[in-house]
C-alpha cells in the first residue's frame, strides 16, 4: 500500500502566473507569433503548452525578427538585452518577476550610495545574469566557504541574493560574508514562494520514506526542495513527470512525500499522483499563499 503525502504550498507562485499570463494576453492582442526571450518559466512543458498557442522561445536577441514582439522572461535580463531590442525597434513587455525587479532596484541604490555589492547565487543561472548586468558586483556562491573578494575588513559592503536559493545554504553563507566584513549590510532576497516550499517539505519529509519533486532540472527552485529532503535524510528525486519515476525507487516505500517548484503547473502533480496509484492521499496544511502582481502597464 502506497500513500500519498502532498506538500502546501507547491506549485505556482505569483510571479509564474504573471509570466505565464503576460504571454497568453500577448498572444491574445497582437496574436502570434509572440517571441519569449529565455524561457518565460523554468518548465519544459509550460514553455511547450505556450508554443502551441505561438510563442517562440529564443536565446539571442539577433533571433528575433526587426519589429517583433518580445517578452522577457520572468528571471529578469541585463540592460544589454534591452539595448540590443531597441537598435532592433523590437517591442519589449518585461515579464520579470516584481521580486527580482525589487533585488535590481536594491543593487542601483547601494551601488550609487558607494558601497560594494555581493550577489550570493548560481553562476550562469538566468536570474543572476540579469542581475549581474544592472552594476558592477561580485557573485559568491550561495556554500559556506565560497572564496570572498580580498577587499579591506571594514569595507562598505552590501549582500544581495538570489531569489530562489536555499534557505539554510544562503544563512551559512551569509555568516561567513559577515565574519569577514562586520560592517556589512544583509538584504535577504530569498522570495516569500522559495521561502514557504522548502518549509513545506521540511515538515513533510518528517512523514515520508520517499520524496518526489515535480519541475525541471533547470529550475533552481525546484532542485533546492531535492537538496532540502535529501539533507534531512530522506531519499529525493526530481522529475519533470510520471514516465521519468524509477521504480526501484518505490521498493518498500509505503509513504511518498509529492511536491513542486514555483514554475511546475498543478497538472503534472496530479498526473504523477495517478501514476503512483496510491491507496490514500493525505493533503498537509501550509502557509496560505495569498500574493499576486499586476501585470505590466502595456497590458492592464
Amino acid at each position: 500500500m502506497v500513500e500519498v503525502i502532498l506538500s502546501s504550498p507547491r506549485g505556482f507562485c505569483a510571479g509564474v502566473v504573471r509570466a505565464i499570463e503576460v504571454v497568453e494576453l500577448c498572444l491574445d492582442k497582437y496574436g502570434p507569433p509572440v517571441y519569449v526571450k529565455h524561457q518565460i518559466v523554468h518548465n519544459p512543458y509550460v514553455v511547450d503548452q505556450l508554443e502551441k498557442k505561438g510563442a517562440i522561445t529564443v536565446e539571442r536577441i539577433e533571433d528575433i525578427p526587426p519589429g517583433s514582439l518580445v517578452v522577457f522572461s520572468a528571471h529578469g535580463s541585463p540592460p544589454e538585452d534591452f539595448e540590443q531590442a531597441r537598435e532592433r525597434k523590437l517591442k519589449v513587455i518585461d515579464a520579470v518577476c516584481p521580486l527580482v525587479t525589487r533585488v535590481h532596484n536594491e543593487a542601483k541604490k547601494y551601488h550609487r550610495e558607494g558601497k560594494k555589492v555581493l550577489l550570493v547565487g548560481h553562476r550562469g543561472h538566468q536570474e543572476v545574469r540579469g542581475t549581474m548586468g544592472q552594476v558592477p558586483m561580485t557573485l559568491v556562491d550561495d556554500h559556506a566557504g565560497s572564496e570572498l573578494p580580498d577587499w579591506e575588513s571594514d569595507s562598505e559592503v552590501v549582500v544581495l541574493t538570489q531569489t530562489t536559493l536555499s534557505v539554510g545554504d544562503t544563512a551559512e553563507a551569509i555568516n561567513s560574508i559577515q565574519s569577514t566584513y562586520p560592517n556589512s549590510i544583509v538584504r535577504n532576497d530569498i522570495c516569500y514562494a522559495t521561502t514557504n516550499r522548502q518549509e513545506a517539505v521540511t515538515k513533510m519529509a518528517a512523514k515520508v520514506d520517499l520524496v518526489l519533486v515535480i519541475g525541471a532540472p533547470n529550475s533552481s527552485n525546484c532542485n533546492r526542495l531535492r537538496e532540502v529532503a535529501e539533507a534531512l535524510g530522506v531519499p529525493a528525486h526530481l522529475i519533470n513527470g510520471p514516465k521519468e519515476i524509477d521504480p526501484a525507487w518505490l521498493v518498500g516505500r509505503t509513504r511518498v512525500g509529492v511536491t513542486s517548484g514555483a514554475s511546475t503547473p498543478e497538472v503534472l502533480v496530479e498526473s504523477v499522483i495517478q501514476a503512483l496509484s496510491p491507496e490514500k492521499v493525505t493533503h498537509l496544511i501550509g502557509v496560505e499563499e495569498d500574493v499576486s502582481f499586476t501585470l505590466p502597464k502595456e497590458l492592464r
